[in-house]
Parts: structure tokens; sequence; C-alpha cells
């Protein structure tokens, strides 16, 4: 009669594993916490997504949004507001009473006034021996070349632009305003925007994320298990 031992499946249930990663907090005020934490990323988050997609959708649009900061055009919009303008490219397309978006000759500043006349004017060019600006002459017929302009005035002011604007330093024409938008999204383009808008979402992140690891480490010491033994049943052979 002989004896060995065979292993067998060991039929006691295992203790069970313990769980990784976050876990929500039980309590109503972790939950609560939880809760407003996530808030304020989403609100950042979306803050910033809008500040990048508005002006894209306008742009899609074949539009921009301009962003107005003086007062001569009150009350039709006041420095702070946002202005939509499309670009216009023949003079049949403007009118009088438009208001239009324009770099004034000489200058890089972008002005949006509105058209009080418009007319074809001379083009002018300086004389080399006077120093003076004259009307440049067409070589075939000998009289002077005509060009389209525009005069413009701010509503706000009390007089006329001093100089009439050649259509080929016009961008465009407004379409549209929008109130107190030039604010929002000058701020939100600025650094300052971007820093308040991205600092808090990517801070709380991070210390949930080192938060969660933390826990995770804790856990592990507190519930750890001792090595599981092999398990043999004695079985009597004949």
């Amino acid at each position: 009669m002989h004896t060995t031992l065979t292993a067998q499946p060991d039929r006691r249930a295992a203790p069970p594993a313990a769980r990784t990663g976050r876990r929500r907090p039980t309590s109503l005020r972790g939950r609560i916490t939880h809760t407003a934490l996530w808030s304020i990323v989403a609100l950042c988050l979306v803050a910033y997504s809008g500040s990048l997609l508005v002006p894209l959708w306008f742009q899609l649009n074949h539009q921009r949004l301009l962003i107005v900061t003086s007062g001569s055009m009150s009350p039709y919009f006041d420095a702070g507001d946002a202005v939509v303008m499309r670009q216009i490219s023949d003079p049949s397309q403007l009118r009088v009473g438009q208001v239009a978006s324009f770099w004034p000759s000489g200058s890089d500043n972008l002005v949006t006034h509105r058209i009080t006349a418009l007319k074809m004017l001379p083009l002018l060019e300086q004389d080399v021996a006077t120093g003076r600006m004259v009307p440049r002459l067409s070589a075939e017929t000998g009289k002077p070349i005509l060009r389209p302009y525009i005069l413009t005035k701010g509503d706000a002011n009390a007089t006329a632009d001093a100089d009439a604007t050649p259509l080929t330093r016009v961008r465009g024409v407004v379409l549209d305003v929008h109130p107190h938008w030039g604010a929002v999204l000058d701020w939100a383009h600025s650094p300052n925007g971007r820093f308040t808008m991205l600092t808090p979402p990517l801070a709380i992140l991070a210390a949930m994320e080192l938060t969660a690891i933390v826990q995770l480490r804790r856990s592990r010491v507190t519930t750890g298990t001792a090595p599981t033994r092999a398990v043999v049943d004695d079985v009597l052979l004949t």
C-alpha cells in the first residue's frame, strides 16, 4: 500500500483583489467638493474653448470679429463692443450710410466709420520737383486717372474725416454689433486671461491625480494580504 500527495485545486475562496484607480468620495462633503472641482474645470475649459471657437466660426463664414477700442461711433457701438465685418472687393458693394472698416492713407491703424459719400477722385502722386501731391495723368489720354474713394465720418465726431480713403484700403463693411464681446475677447486672448482660464483646471487635475496616487498607496499598505500557500490533500491509493 502506497501513499502519495496529489495537488488538488484550492476550493477556498480567494481574498478579493484590491481595486486600483480613483474612487468616488462616499461622504456628502466629499461628493460636494468633487462636483465643485469638476465644475470649475469644465467652466474654465468651456470659456477657453469659446474664446477660440467664436472667432473661428465667423472666419468659416467669411466674416471677421473686430474689437472696438474707441467711442467715435457711439451710440451705434462703443469701446469694448465687437463688430462683425464682411470683406468687400468691388465699389458696387458699398453704399452711403454703411459703416466701413479701412486703413486711412498713411496709417496702419484700422478705423471703422460711416460712409458719407462715394466719389471717383484723381489718383494722386508726389511731384518730384515741388514735393506736392498732384493728379497722376493717363499716358493714353493725358487726363487724370480716377479711382473710387469713400468719404467717412464717425457718428460721435463733430467733423468728417480729413482725407478720402481709396477703395484699395477698405477692408470691409460692418454687418452686426455685439455689445461687450470685444472686452471679453480682448481679455480672453491676453496673457492674463489665458493664465486665469488654464491654470485652475490644470492645477485641480494635477492635485486630484496626486491625491489618487497617495490614496492608492495607503490602501495597499493598510489592506495588504499575506502570501498565499498551496493546499494539498492526502489521498490514499491502493
